[in-house]
């Protein structure tokens, strides 16, 4: 069993390691962290030489531009975190999500896997972390952002929810949806007073902002994903992940943190490598049900292609 050591200071203040501290003793062949101090970390690992010193190397690639940007609050270092999570989530890998959480809470952007392409991801409360995401993927000012959800519970909370029928001929869309999600779909739908105002606004600090009164709703059935959202509690506002200059999916976690790790991104979470295969886009606002975007998840009956 090899061991590396590196150097790295990834938290302060009042994040508790306690979790951190398992031992693969009685685990072999998972990550464990054997030690660790303000100084240092032992990672012992039983991957390849070659990606391990590679996710190593990435883990403490420096950032100006993270502290440029990061709330009083928000840690004082400035490496990226680099987590690798078995794709089914065992109850084994579950803890090494805790430390993304926390910076998730912190104002923290980072990626996480979904059940189509990673997505780029931040509390949706926090106002300053949406900014970043903005800036980190250089996200045009008109595009809309979308929302991750736990449970058809958070999407009626933060929108006016799916059709139900009204008895006058209009169909219960809503039981048609229950059979799509968890799954890989994009549905636009209207958007209540209880999602901050900054999560759908668009346009320039030069000019007057615009409020969207829809936004874009996503339920991942992704174990990792889903771990992540059910530890935060609410929703995380999304984008997902293309290449700066080929507008093409990325879709190796390595790959993303090389390249957008020095833009200021604060985590990743390793799920393996994904297919370039986008959400299908619905929207829910017109009846029928309007297909925007053919993507991973099939065309219904009830959806109606756009012209």
């Amino acid at each position: 069993m090899a061991y590396c050591s590196i150097q790295t200071k990834v938290y302060s203040g009042d994040l508790a390691f306690s979790s951190f501290s398992r031992s693969l003793a009685a685990a072999p062949g998972t990550l464990g962290l054997h030690s660790i101090s303000n100084a240092s970390r032992r990672v012992c690992c039983d991957a390849p030489k070659r990606r391990c010193f590679q996710v190593l190397a990435l883990a403490v690639k420096r950032s100006p531009k993270r502290l440029k940007y990061a709330t009083p609050r928000f840690t004082k270092e400035d490496e990226l975190l680099y987590v690798e999570v078995d794709p089914s989530l065992s109850g084994a890998d579950s803890w090494k999500l805790e430390p993304v959480v926390h910076l998730l809470k912190q104002g923290g952007v980072g990626v996480i896997p979904t059940d189509t392409v990673y997505a780029i991801v931040c509390d949706l409360r926090n106002h300053s972390a949406i900014e970043r995401l903005r800036r980190i993927k250089n996200v045009d000012p008109q595009k809309p952002l979308s929302i991750l959800c736990h449970s058809f519970h958070d999407i009626d909370t933060f929108t006016t929810g799916f059709p139900r029928g009204d008895g006058q001929g209009h169909a219960n869309l809503f039981r048609a949806v229950k059979h799509c999600l968890p799954g890989p779909y994009t549905f636009i739908l209207t958007a209540t007073k209880e999602l901050p105002k900054h999560c759908i606004r668009y346009g320039t600090a030069d000019a007057k902002y615009t409020l969207r009164k829809n936004v874009g709703v996503r339920m991942p059935d992704e174990p990792i994903c889903q771990a992540i959202l059910e530890k935060m509690g609410s929703p995380l506002i999304s984008t997902s992940v293309k290449c700066p200059k080929e507008n093409e999916w990325l879709l190796d976690p390595v790959v993303i943190a090389d390249i957008y790790g020095p833009e200021g991104l604060d985590f990743v979470v390793d799920g393996g490598v994904r297919v370039a295969d986008p959400s299908t886009v619905v929207d829910m606002t017109v009846i029928p049900p309007k297909l925007i975007r053919q993507g991973k998840g099939p065309k219904l009956h009830w959806m109606v292609a756009e012209d």
